[in-house]
């Protein structure tokens, strides 16, 4: 099972542009398979569903909307139980199978958001899709990659100075 701040940067980069094309990992013929890689069911219903969080979250994000509609109708029926061990208290997440995986991904974003402010965030590469949680100890973190987008804004910004000094 994957863990849930990484399922919530899975299903948040589901949708990269790919060598200028908008890609979508929930849409066609290998969504079920990469849903179940995840730890879901694969079905229809269950892409849709994470489909619809998904482009809530990247709207909430990005600041183009607050309407956080979608993310109450995928908590809808869910529930966290409390498991009493020696070892202390943990919470059960009880959901439908095919509705799980999107409770998860929503509180995964709830649990970043609380702890973690303004921590995640889109890449600043604006032909990017991607999204980050910036773990950095000043909070700095720009580029979904260094390697991929960093490096490009980088070089572009060097090019254009040079171009005007």
């Amino acid at each position: 099972m994957v863990e849930d701040e990484d399922l919530l940067l899975a299903v948040l980069n589901s949708a990269p542009v790919v060598d200028g094309s908008p890609t979508d990992f929930l849409s066609g013929e290998g969504a079920a398979d990469w849903i179940r890689a995840l730890g879901g069911r694969g079905t229809k219903e269950e892409c849709g569903r994470l489909r619809l969080v998904r482009d809530t979250l990247h709207r909430l994000v990005r600041r183009t909307s607050s309407d956080v509609g979608n993310l109450a109708l995928a908590l809808d029926g869910a529930r966290l139980r409390p498991v009493v061990s020696p070892a202390g208290v943990s919470w059960q997440l009880e959901a439908e199978p095919g509705e799980e995986l999107a409770v998860r991904v929503v509180l995964a974003w709830s649990r970043v958001a609380t702890e973690l402010p303004g921590r995640l965030r889109a890449c600043a590469n604006k032909e990017c899709n991607l999204f980050l949680v910036d773990h950095s100890r000043p909070g700095t973190a720009r580029w979904c990659s260094m390697a991929a987008c960093g490096n490009r804004m980088k070089a572009r910004t060097h090019a254009r100075k040079r171009r005007v000094g």
